[in-house]
């Protein structure tokens, strides 16, 4: 019997990533490597990939491959972060069992509202500006001289 796999397409600057979830132990494979050795010493990027399994407490339920190509690494742990937010949706409209919230007044929630009241769902459409024709750079312009 094959282990059921949800997958997420997440993507940031110039940056795509592919995520595959999966029960089983906290493992996140990152293009063939760990996540420790694919981002090194930033720990910024590794909390970035993880915050929607800590906001949920399902750091240790999946484990996590990825696919990622293009821009840098903060934007590609932006990307991995959108896709991980993505493949979890789909995991929880397919067969989740709802997570009780901190207030505990309004009962179980859904994964999609305590991860659209985190800011996870939404694509950050944030890219880089085109270099303008007779501009140094996008806005930068050559100083005018009058004299």
């Amino acid at each position: 019997m094959a282990k059921q796999q949800y997958y997420g397409t997440g993507r940031r600057k110039t940056c795509q990533a592919r995520v595959y979830l999966k029960k089983g132990s906290g493992n996140i494979t990152i293009n063939d490597h760990t996540l420790e050795e694919y981002f090194g010493g930033r720990i910024t990027a590794h909390m970035i990939v993880k915050q929607p399994l800590v906001l949920l407490g399902l750091e240790n339920n999946f484990d996590i491959t990825v696919n990622v190509k293009g821009s840098g690494p903060m934007g590609q742990a932006g990307a991995i972060r959108h896709g991980i937010t993505r493949a979890l949706l789909q995991y929880d409209e397919e067969d989740a069992v709802p997570v009780e919230s901190e207030e505990g007044s309004e009962g179980a929630q859904s994964f999609r509202r305590i991860l659209r009241k985190a800011g996870y769902v939404t694509r950050d459409s944030r890219s880089v500006e085109r270099k303008k024709v007779g501009h140094r750079k996008a806005r930068k312009v050559e100083q005018y001289s009058k004299r």
